[in-house]
């Protein structure tokens, strides 16, 4: 079995994640292939991932990939995690994760309308009215916000009491309830925000204003195939269980899926990894570099096997639910964290010796970052012990 030692992962990190400065990109859409999807769970991230791998791109740029070009698309997917994804893959994000997770959702919202008692008839058909409603209401407006869009629908204002009897329970419209269900059945997606770019505050759209004819549909052996393909491609040579964590499905699945592919087995130090045959060729380890990397970027959440690349650091950089926080990388490695302060400073620490050389490198990003930023102050959705500990 040929071997490929943490060493050769490193170089891919560097060179396919474009982290490199060699590697980095100036196009949006570039980046967001190269690392299959960006997280999207906190709006920054997508921004932040970008201009971590990036040469000359600036906010503007990737508003205008996302919300004029339309190149890129915003969507639930694996593990019921928001991505932002490259328009050319969404019909496989759509039937391997998407299309499930919709299922789900009518199912669990379905059952909590059922023991309202709020509605009189069949509930599956009465929810299916008011989905048909909504979309058409959105074909109507164009963009729209929920709140826009519940005086549009009436039924949308529909109160229903999840936890009937319990002190933390409250009544609440299904408003949001139907924009899920709509959104990872991908009949509409998120818009742009309201406010800056860090802003959550999104506008809805049909998809039809993205995709004309909607998202075409795939067989789902298919698109996890495909799927799975790509991920090989970014973060591959990596163990059967990385992949199962990655895309949240069963390991039945991810077998069926690895099947239809040309998959060679590779010795990663002693555990045994997989990696496209066509990509077993050594990758020139690049120049020394660092990258500031943001909350949930791609790169450190792309495996749940960390050691390689992690060290002793996880207590420090990741929240008790397994969300990483800024993460400073030298040479393929997590080697510290970092934060923005109240008053735009990018405050850093190395958790281990790195060297002046790198210290250099570091204090460079850093400077580019606070100036990427401008004026705009995020504070990461989950906060970790450093990142904490860096802005108080």
């Amino acid at each position: 079995m040929r071997s490929m030692d943490a060493a050769e992962r490193r170089a891919r990190v560097g060179v396919r994640h474009r982290l490199a400065m060699s590697a980095r990109a100036e196009d949006v859409r570039e980046i967001a292939r190269s690392m299959v999807v960006l997280h999207a769970t906190d709006p920054a991230t997508v921004f932040l991932s970008v201009a971590a791998r990036s040469r000359g791109i600036e906010p503007g740029h990737i508003e205008k990939a996302l919300y004029e070009d339309r190149s890129m698309l915003r969507m639930l997917a694996m593990r019921r995690t928001m991505f932002v994804a490259p328009i050319e893959l969404v019909p496989a994000l759509q039937a391997s994760c998407a299309d499930a997770l919709a299922h789900k959702q009518r199912k669990t919202y379905g059952r909590f309308l059922e023991q309202a008692g709020v509605i009189d008839g069949d509930v599956s058909t009465w929810l299916a009215e008011v989905e048909a409603e909504t979309h058409d209401a959105l074909l109507g407006l164009g963009a729209a916000t929920g709140a826009q869009l519940s005086k549009a629908v009436p039924r949308l204002r529909t109160q229903v009491d999840t936890a009937p009897g319990k002190s933390y329970s409250k009544p609440t419209s299904i408003t949001t309830w139907v924009l899920v269900i709509l959104g990872a059945e991908g009949r509409i997606v998120r818009g742009r925000p309201n406010g800056s770019w860090s802003s959550s505050q999104y506008t809805w759209a049909p998809v039809e204003s993205w995709i004309p004819d909607g998202i075409p549909a795939l067989p789902a052996d298919t698109a996890r195939a495909e799927l799975v393909r790509a991920w090989l491609r970014t973060f591959g040579p990596a163990p059967v269980s990385d992949i199962k964590w990655w895309t949240g499905w069963t390991l039945a699945e991810v077998r069926k899926a690895l099947a239809q592919l040309d998959i060679t087995e590779v010795d990663l130090g002693g555990e045994t990894g997989l990696v496209l045959s066509d990509d077993l060729e050594p990758t020139p380890e690049p120049e020394p570099w660092v990258a500031l990397l943001p909350a949930l970027d791609p790169t450190p959440m792309g495996w749940q096997s960390r050691d390689w690349y992690l060290g002793p650091h996880a207590s420090a950089l990741f929240d008790r639910n397994g969300n990483v926080g800024p993460t400073i990388w030298h040479n393929g490695r997590i080697v510290g964290g970092w934060a923005q302060r109240s008053d735009g400073e990018i405050a850093w620490r190395a958790l281990e010796d790195i060297g002046s050389d790198a210290e250099a490198l570091i204090e460079a990003e850093a400077a580019r970052l606070g100036h990427w930023y401008g004026k705009v102050r995020p504070i990461p959705r989950f906060r970790t012990p450093l990142e904490r500990e860096l802005t108080a």
